[in-house]
């Protein structure tokens, strides 16, 4: 009779390649087409990392994640705004009834690491920095060798569904 030891993972790495771009539509639904993360503020008070552009709007009218966390710099859009732009620099612009051209609330900035594969992955495609990552360098999109931003548009996952099937049945 032989018996085996089983099978259990050598390593696990993250691949942190981007995914196509969907149009959503959505005002606040917003792509990195590129590299960086978007940085939030966690309820601990700590600083992650996202590239789900899935964003919303409190009733305080703050910018934040589809899981509520605000997204840094703070963002507020007014009550009285129709719509809002945002474009590949990351500026935001709101729009009222009164007024023909748009007003300037903020910029959002994105996040680049030396090693994005240093991350430590905290769920909810949420990231924090490491010393395997490097510092965070925050810049503004489309400089520094990251992304730009593309409003109404979401990333779609990076994972090959029938690559990875296809590996699950040869294995």
């Amino acid at each position: 009779v032989q018996l085996g030891l089983g099978v259990r993972p050598a390593a696990v790495s993250l691949h942190m390649q981007q995914g196509s771009l969907s149009a959503t539509q959505g005002d606040l639904d917003v792509a990195i087409d590129g590299l960086g993360y978007l940085e939030v503020t966690l309820p601990s008070g700590q600083t992650g990392y996202t590239r789900d552009g899935g964003l919303k709007r409190t009733g305080e009218g703050v910018i934040v994640t589809s899981d509520g966390f605000p997204v840094s710099p703070e963002i507020v859009i007014p009550d009285d705004a129709r719509s809002i732009s945002i474009n590949a620099d990351g500026e935001i612009y709101a729009y009222f009834d009164e007024a023909a051209a748009g007003q300037l609330l903020g910029q959002f900035t994105l996040t680049g690491f030396t090693n994005s594969k240093g991350l430590e992955a905290i769920g909810s495609n949420l990231f924090v920095e490491t010393e395997a990552s490097g510092p965070a360098l925050v810049s503004t999109p489309g400089q520094d060798g990251l992304g730009t931003l593309r409003q109404g548009y979401l990333e779609d996952s990076s994972v090959d569904a029938v690559r990875e099937i296809t590996e699950l049945i040869e294995a």
